[in-house]
């Protein structure tokens, strides 16, 4: 007699709604990070909060967009400096 192996199913992650991606969006472009790296800020902050909602998890990306564009900081002049060459690395060039 053959047993039948039992499969567990799977959860795919569902796709988030398009308001809670606007939100990261925003958030994304404010810090100059990627999508992905905003979602992830938000979904940490979320867990830490107990939130599991998307519509909390929707006001808390916009409370971060509203933080970030309070505090001042610009990140896109911040990166755009680090990215400059200094000094004598104006002509550097790396050799394969």
């Amino acid at each position: 007699m053959m047993r039948k192996s039992s499969v567990a199913a799977v959860a795919m992650a569902g796709i988030p709604d398009r308001a809670y991606n606007a939100a990261c969006g925003k958030l994304a472009s404010q810090l100059g990070i990627s999508l992905a790296s905003a979602r992830r800020k938000v979904e940490v902050k979320a867990a830490q909060q107990g939130l599991r909602e998307s519509a909390a998890k929707q006001q808390l990306a916009d409370q971060l967009l509203a933080e970030a564009i309070s505090s001042g900081d610009n990140n896109h002049e911040l990166l755009t400096s680090l990215l400059e060459a200094v000094g004598n690395d104006d002509n550097f060039m790396v050799e394969d």
